[in-house]
């Protein structure tokens, strides 16, 4: 099993990263692989919404670059968690470009992420961190993604790099949502129910 985390901070080595690790030892303990994708520090352009990828079909944004790489790495995992630092009540800018890529290419291809164990976390100085988590939310329960939770919100505090580890609460709820998604994960691997078949999409417009 594999579970990719996306590092939406422009710090490399700051406390998403950190937080991003300490989640990922808990899984590293029971075998499952996972890999630390850095997206903050990449220079990503927006969806421009011109629908190619729904022409198309070939899970591929029309921009050739490594969205599409990252794209596939999504599909071939059992799960993901995205991660941002909190900028201005919001995840990074350089984290919604992605996002909104990644995951309109993978609705245009009859949701190729569905099923699939997802979760998130952000890292604020202070405030914001809610509207933050739950804009990352969105992605994943749009996507009909399992989202395996925790005992609190996963919002954790700190601001210069390391502060994180003074947040003992933080920690704990990054340390319990990792031991449910390990729960969810292995779940899925030993269960022999078969899912539900996905439903066609019902696309309403208000505006007559």
């Amino acid at each position: 099993m594999k579970v990719i985390g996306f590092n939406g901070s422009p710090n490399l080595k700051g406390n998403t990263y950190q937080v991003l690790n300490i989640f990922f030892d808990e899984l590293n303990k029971h075998g499952i692989e996972t890999e630390i994708v850095n997206i903050g520090t990449k220079v990503i352009r927006g969806c421009i919404s011109c629908g190619t990828c729904f022409k198309t079909k070939d899970e591929k944004c029309v921009f050739d670059d490594e969205v599409n790489t990252y794209i596939q790495k999504i599909k071939e995992s059992d799960g993901i968690i995205l991660a941002s630092p909190v900028h201005f009540s919001g995840i990074t800018g350089t984290m919604k470009s992605f996002l909104d890529r990644v995951f309109y290419v993978s609705t245009a291809n009859k949701n190729i992420f569905r099923h699939k164990v997802g979760s998130a976390l952000v890292v604020t100085r202070r405030t914001g961190g809610m509207t933050a988590l739950n804009q990352l939310y969105n992605y994943i329960n749009y996507s009909e993604m399992i989202v395996p939770s925790s005992n609190y919100w996963n919002v954790i505090y700190g601001t210069n790099s390391g502060d994180i580890n003074k947040d003992l609460e933080g920690l704990q709820i990054i340390k319990v949502l990792a031991k449910n998604m390990i729960w969810t994960l292995k779940n899925f691997e030993l269960s022999s129910v078969k899912e539900p078949e996905a439903e066609k999409k019902i696309i309403t417009n208000f505006i007559k």
